[in-house]
């Protein structure tokens, strides 16, 4: 199976689109939270490579060409923003302070489980970055001399639980707003929490969008101060 891997240019991408559409079937058949597509698909493949024992190696390179949809895909988060650019103007100044908020507690919730659970300084600044963009977040880490590699995982098991719990902490705190919805999703789980923003609706999709491009700034700019910290 590794050989076949290794030498097919589509297997990867072929076997990936295969487990997250066994994840999405399985979340619609549920119906359950928890049965996040994202986070299926990955256990599955893992559990293929194990099985079968293929490298991740050869794997990566047969599902290489799905990275290639990367950047259209972030792209295409504008139109959502633009189309809701009126209500952006209005609520501006209440939107940046809502993502620079959230930036903030993300940094010190990091600084404070580093300091209890006694991290090293290069454990801790892999962590500072968990919740903006996997593109940003690993050349953070690696500059501050983290490890981009767990810096990465991290980012994912982020993106991926507030996009499982997101919902339902906002319901638990009485958060309706659909600015402020969209807000605390692209805030504190970029991308991943940005899809679950979009399936919402139209206004949380946009103002999510925004705030993954502004969470990223803003974290860049504040995280060499936080790295001084401990």
């Amino acid at each position: 199976m590794n050989s076949i891997i290794a030498a097919s240019t589509t297997a990867g991408v072929v076997l990936s689109l295969l487990a997250y559409w066994i994840g999405t079937l399985l979340r619609k058949k549920t119906g359950w939270s928890f049965m996040n597509p994202l986070l299926i698909s990955i256990l599955l493949v893992i559990v293929f490579l194990l099985v079968f024992r293929v490298s991740y190696a050869d794997y990566q390179a047969s599902a290489r060409y799905l990275s290639w949809f990367l950047t259209p895909a972030t792209v295409s988060l504008a139109i959502p923003l633009y189309l809701q650019l009126e209500r952006l103007k209005k609520n501006i100044k209440a939107i940046l302070l809502s993502i620079f908020a959230g930036s903030l507690a993300s940094m010190v919730s990091v600084l404070a489980l580093s300091v209890l659970f006694g991290f090293t300084h290069s454990q801790y600044v892999t962590f500072l970055p968990k919740s903006i963009t996997t593109a940003i977040g690993m050349g953070v880490s690696e500059e501050l001399g983290g490890f981009p590699a767990i810096t990465a995982v991290v980012i994912v098991v982020t993106g991926i639980f507030g996009n499982i719990i997101g919902e339902t902490v906002c319901k638990a705190l009485n958060v309706t707003d659909p600015v402020a919805v969209g807000l605390a999703f692209g805030t504190s789980a970029h991308a991943i929490g940005t899809a679950k923003a979009m399936e919402l609706g139209e206004t949380e999709g946009a103002m999510s969008s925004l705030a993954i491009v502004t969470a990223g700034i803003i974290t860049v700019l504040l995280v060499n101060v936080f790295a001084m910290l401990y």
